[in-house]
């Protein structure tokens, strides 16, 4: 049987980089030349305002990724085309950066989480984040109470999101008074500050477990506490995430 404090993803540190968008394109063409601006939908959305600012009256399309889109311009030669991508694409495929750092929030980050093929056995002796998952079927007030059992132990909540579940996305309620109701089946998904190695940490796993239906760790790993500085900026990668079935 699973202990509270073994994980279903083994995890290196959790990295949060800034966002740092260019306008990438073929050397020599210049922004009044283009016609059309192709990346990731989360980094054209991130750069919109910027981009009216500069005054490209340019198509926005939607791809896959931000290297990839880099490296689409220089492979097929798209003099009309600009990408948005990293500093670093821009060298690996050779293209020109035209505008740097055109994300419309300068204070936008993302976050990583490197995967490893090894457990990581968590511990104390250094800062941890952790993510668990759970569902339940016994009315809205059990997330107050999940809520609460990190509330009362002092463990801060980072992040919490809901989602319906893929399986189960309505549930029939008997009502003696109205008749039957249509509920929606949520998952909800929820990082906190704390390794589980730490005592409170379990504890507060322990007591939700007596609300929920079904509850998961998915990750518990040690988060970056190295100062940023522009080196360690690689990619701005987007990729599709897919959650598991409880």
């Amino acid at each position: 049987q699973q202990q509270p404090y073994l994980v279903d993803i083994p995890s290196l540190p959790w990295f949060q980089l800034p966002v740092h968008h260019c306008l990438l394109a073929l050397p020599g063409v210049r922004k009044e030349y283009l016609n059309r601006v192709i990346s990731h939908p989360q980094a054209l959305a991130q750069c919109e305002l910027t981009l009216t600012k500069l005054g490209l009256n340019v198509t926005r399309e939607a791809v896959d990724d931000t290297a990839g889109d880099a490296e689409y311009i220089a492979s097929h030669n798209l003099r009309d085309t600009a990408a948005i991508a990293s500093a670093r694409a821009a060298d690996l495929y050779g293209l020109q950066i035209s505008a740097e750092g055109i994300q419309d929030d300068s204070s936008n980050v993302t976050r990583f989480v490197m995967l490893s093929r090894e457990p990581i056995i968590p511990r104390t002796d250094h800062p941890f984040k952790t993510s668990i998952v759970f569902t339940h079927d016994k009315g809205t007030s059990v997330l107050f109470k999940v809520l609460s059992a990190f509330a009362f132990r002092n463990i801060s909540l980072t992040k919490i999101e809901s989602r319906p579940h893929r399986n189960r996305p309505i549930r029939l309620v008997d009502d003696a008074n109205v008749g039957t109701a249509k509920h929606f089946e949520y998952m909800f998904y929820v990082d906190f500050e704390s390794s589980m190695a730490d005592v409170r940490a379990q504890n507060a796993f322990a007591e939700v477990q007596e609300f929920t239906s079904s509850l998961r760790v998915l990750g518990s790993y040690p988060m970056d506490m190295t100062p940023w500085c522009p080196s360690r900026l690689i990619f701005f990668f987007s990729t599709n995430c897919v959650l598991p079935k409880l």
